[in-house]
């Protein structure tokens, strides 16, 4: 697999509203670990959107890993050219920090939001721009990803699709594994 979209929760859908919040700890960790095991298997570039949550996080993680995977490009493909501005200005900082160190970044529909057949045209640009999914979801607590998840599994029915998915129970099973490592550390 070469190029993987990265997406997931909102960061309100997983109640995370901090740099310094634990849940967002494992997370990251989660993310460095699934996105190490694509690179060592060849992943080229990390495509994602610009959502606060799974997609800025995982564009973080990545920026850290390209010290170790020099090679790796990452894309911040918006779904539309006005995305984020109705944000907090602190978010829209982030969002134009990580755009400017992002190897590529453009909007899918180059127009404002005009309604949710955007979304869907972007689905079906991700998925045709991309060779698997990487998604943070739980099929038992109902969210955003959903709709990614659903367009990802009937994009299966014509292409050969990998979806990764992360759910609830492997991020806890992530959170035991950390909080051992850091008593090991003590």
């Amino acid at each position: 697999m070469k190029r993987l979209w990265v997406s997931g929760y909102r960061s309100y859908e997983l109640g995370v509203f901090g740099e310094t919040d634990e849940k967002l700890k494992v997370i990251k960790y989660s993310l460095k670990k699934q996105l190490t095991q694509y690179l060592d298997d060849g992943l080229e570039w990390v495509i994602t959107g610009g959502q606060m949550g799974i997609e800025q996080w995982s564009l973080q993680v990545a920026i850290e890993l390209k010290a170790d995977y020099p090679a790796l490009k990452l894309a911040m493909m918006l779904p539309f050219n006005d995305f984020g501005q109705q944000w907090n200005e602190n978010n829209q900082a982030q969002l134009s920090q990580l755009k400017a160190r992002v190897d590529f970044c453009e909007p899918v529909i180059n127009a404002p939001y005009s309604g949710p057949q955007q979304l869907r045209q972007y689905q079906q640009f991700m998925l045709t721009h991309t060779d698997g999914q990487l998604l943070y979801y739980d099929r038992e607590s109902p969210g955003k990803p959903e709709y990614d998840y659903h367009a990802a599994r009937q994009y299966q029915d014509q292409q050969d699709y990998p979806i990764n998915l992360v759910d609830f129970f492997e991020l806890q099973d992530i959170a035991t594994e950390l909080a051992e490592l850091d008593q090991q550390e003590f």
